[in-house]
Order: structure tokens, then sequence, then C-alpha cells
């Protein structure tokens, strides 16, 4: 099967606990195609959706409070300028969309979202399932799903080159 002519690339990982989350998303953080990614993230509630975000942004030199968008539905980030996982930093414009409250998928469209998904920067989209069709086909896909004993299992799909490139 394949997206734009690349290949779906799915993996699955598992986290027992917070920092491997955070190893993770640090990782991510030190992917140079991060910067013009699209990132769905998928989960119940408290499945750490939001936990993955914040140490993302934070390994992206995000300074100050990371709050979740889930009254806002968006909360716009700029790195410092100094940091030194990335060499995007001063032209990285980042995006955390929460669609958790649409109750309808037209409210994407009625905020003026579309435009901000035209512009270059870093999309991060939780409950992307609650803007219908809206979105654009994501980079990569995030899926977390609790386990009994807390850990989480993390399913990764790559939708296109960019998306592989931040598996690799």
């Amino acid at each position: 099967m394949t997206v734009k002519d690349h290949p779906l690339i799915v993996k699955k990982i598992t986290w027992p606990d917070e920092a491997a989350t955070q190893a993770f998303a640090l990782a991510l953080a030190r992917q140079p195609a991060i910067g013009g990614a699209l990132i769905e993230l998928q989960g119940d509630l408290g499945a750490g959706k939001t936990t993955l975000v914040r140490h993302l942004l934070k390994g992206l030199g995000v300074q100050g409070r990371i709050k979740s968008p889930t009254y806002a539905v968006v909360e716009p980030y700029t790195p410092a300028a100094s940091h030194p996982h990335s060499s995007l930093q001063s032209e990285l414009n980042i995006w955390h969309f929460d669609f958790f409250r649409f109750n309808d998928p037209r409210e994407w469209e009625e905020a003026g979202f579309r435009d901000i998904f035209a512009n270059p920067g870093l999309k991060l989209v939780e409950w992307p399932e609650k803007a219908g069709d809206h979105l654009p086909q994501p980079d990569l896909l995030i899926h977390i799903e609790v386990l009994a004993d807390e850990s989480r299992v993390v399913t990764l799909t790559a939708y296109s080159a960019t998306g592989a490139e931040l598996l690799a």
C-alpha cells in the first residue's frame, strides 16, 4: 500500500514509563525533518499525547510553560534561538492543536485553520478525528495505547518521506 508513492512504514514500540516517552520525544526533536512535519497523536484520554508533546517541544527549545490547548484549540510556540538541539529554531513555527472539544468537523474550517496548515512549520494534532476530513494527510501518526501496567504501546505510522525520515 502506498500513499503518494511512498510505502507506509509501521513500527511498534513500548514506553515502559515517562522517561521512555521523553527519550523518544528528544530523539524525534533531533530529526531535521521535524520542522516541516504534520504529526497526528491518537489515544484515549490520559494516554500521554500532551506529555509527549511537552517533551518534544522542550527538546526543540521551547521555554516556559507548555499547556494543553484543550480550551484554546491551538497554541503557537517558537523555540529559543540558542537551543542546541535544532538548527531550525530561529525559523521554526510550531502549532499544537487539540480538537477534543470539537462537536462538528466544520468548526475546523470556521476557525480558519486552513491557513496555518498551508504554511511551513511543525503541526502537532491531538484528536485529529474530530476535524473529520479537513486535515491534510499526516506525515506521521502516533497512536498511544495504555496497558494495564501503565506502560504504553505506541504504533508509529509514516505516511510520507518526511514521516519516514522522522522514524529513521
